[in-house]
């Protein structure tokens, strides 16, 4: 039998629709109520799932554009519509956005970045993704994974990651007599002085050395944690769990970058943030800058696309690991992984976006990465993304220390900070920080671990 029309259905239960004022006028009202109601359902289509993102690095107008033609692409190949929602700047606000939502059990964020410095906080409230993933995690690095992985259970896939890493003026590289960037802090320190001196000499009397992250925020802790594992002196606290910071490696890590401000860095770096030494670096008034350098999550090798840049800078530059010592070299892991909260009423569709977004930041990173090889072997084109990066990351104590990294985090980048503005002596400041953290913790001491 043929199925009737949904309208001529609904005129039927009207019709037939017995009440006691069906011969009334006001039946008939009650009746025309019904069928209309019946009607705008039936004509309705339904709404489409609109999944909340909140998101959002880099405000150049290039990679706004690509986001939201990204956004438009999966709408039109799944029919979800995504809603970017505003992202503030900073970690520490960022996360205090995220817990009000997640513990506010609201629906405000279906997908969003997590640091991998959050997952152990965070993991309550976030789905595992393994079993939707478990193909695409063989395609990623294991030491960007590991990270995001807590308790058996993927808080987050790997996605927009960077390393710190360095970046320095090529054209002044080759014009004094240097063929290759500094591999250790000892080559930094010779080539950042000798540059500046000639560039003063020319006139130049605002040029620096190099520039960095001295302010006392998250930033401190990566660039600070960076000095001390290359000199040896460990990761703060290990992977066992035991408080490794007050060693000499560290302290002679710190005691140098003490030296520096003044010397080769501007005394104002001590209040630096990213954006700060980008800019003093962008302007040509620098030789070498501490920067975030993405990197590709899958395991073909790294990216030079920096993060926090808005505007492309106007000299010639180009990339290489953060320096190294005896300990070795290595940048500390930052950036997100996609995760999708617990309070979602669309799960299925967010891991759907998950995996759209980072197929396709991946397949843009190779396709970029493609095309600088071109370039550079065809135009040697120091704009190019051109790079000597060996990817070789530094993770912080976050999974060790969990919900007290945001503490630990705290005390490790006053301690350098006051030693960086000579209010102590980085031996005192390293005995005062491992009582500390003892006190926050409860972890022993240990030794300082090489890095792998």
């Amino acid at each position: 039998m043929q199925m009737a029309s949904k309208e001529e259905a609904a005129r039927q239960i009207a019709t037939t629709m017995k009440t006691p004022f069906s011969s009334t006028p006001s039946g008939r009202l009650v009746g025309l109520y019904f069928l209309t109601i019946l009607l705008a359902g039936c004509r309705s289509a339904p709404e489409p799932v609109t999944l909340d993102y909140p998101h959002g690095w880099s405000q150049r107008p290039d990679e706004l554009a690509a986001r939201a033609a990204l956004s438009e692409q999966f709408t039109r190949e799944t029919g979800i519509h995504v809603r970017d929602i505003p992202w503030p700047e900073s970690t520490s606000d960022q996360l205090a956005f995220l817990r009000t939502v997640l513990q506010g059990r609201t629906t405000g964020a279906d997908l969003f970045g997590v640091d991998p410095i959050w997952s152990e906080l965070l993991e309550p409230d976030l789905i595992d993704l393994r079993p939707y993933f478990a193909e695409d995690l063989s395609l990623v690095k294991p030491e960007l994974l590991s990270s995001y992985a807590v308790a058996r259970k993927v808080v987050a896939i790997p996605y927009q990651l960077n390393v710190g890493s360095l970046e320095y003026r090529s054209d002044l590289l080759r014009e004094y007599g240097y063929d290759h960037p500094p591999a250790t802090w000892d080559e930094l320190e010779r080539m950042a002085s000798r540059i500046q001196t000639g560039e003063r000499a020319k006139g130049r009397k605002d040029f620096w050395g190099f520039v960095w992250q001295g302010a006392e925020t998250e930033s401190l802790t990566c660039n600070a944690l960076e000095w001390q594992a290359g000199e040896g002196g460990g990761r703060i606290v290990e992977s066992d769990r035991t408080i490794s910071v007050n060693n000499p490696a560290a302290i002679r890590a710190w005691s140098r970058a003490r030296r520096w401000i003044g010397r080769i860095s501007p005394p104002a770096v001590v209040d630096y943030r990213e954006r700060d030494s980008m800019n003093v670096f962008d302007s040509g008034l620098a030789a070498f800058n501490r920067v975030w350098l993405g990197t590709s999550v899958a395991r073909s090798g790294p990216s030079s696309r920096v993060y926090w840049r808005s505007l492309e800078p106007r000299v010639s530059t180009g990339f290489t690991s953060v320096p190294g010592g005896p300990g070795g070299s290595g940048g500390t892991l930052g950036g997100a992984g996609l995760a999708v909260s617990r309070n979602s009423i669309h799960p299925r569709e967010a891991v759907k976006l998950v995996r759209y977004l980072v197929h396709a930041q991946i397949e843009s990173i190779e396709k970029r990465r493609r095309a600088s090889a071109i370039q550079t072997a065809f135009y040697n084109s120091d704009h190019s993304e051109k790079s000597t990066h060996n990817l070789n990351v530094v993770l912080r104590p976050s999974i060790e220390t969990g919900s007290l990294y945001i503490q630990v985090s705290a005390a490790y980048a006053a301690t350098v900070h006051s030693v960086l503005m000579g209010k102590q002596g980085a031996p005192e400041a390293a005995a005062a920080l491992e009582k500390q953290l003892i006190r926050i913790t409860g972890f022993r001491t240990g030794r300082p671990k090489a890095l792998q």
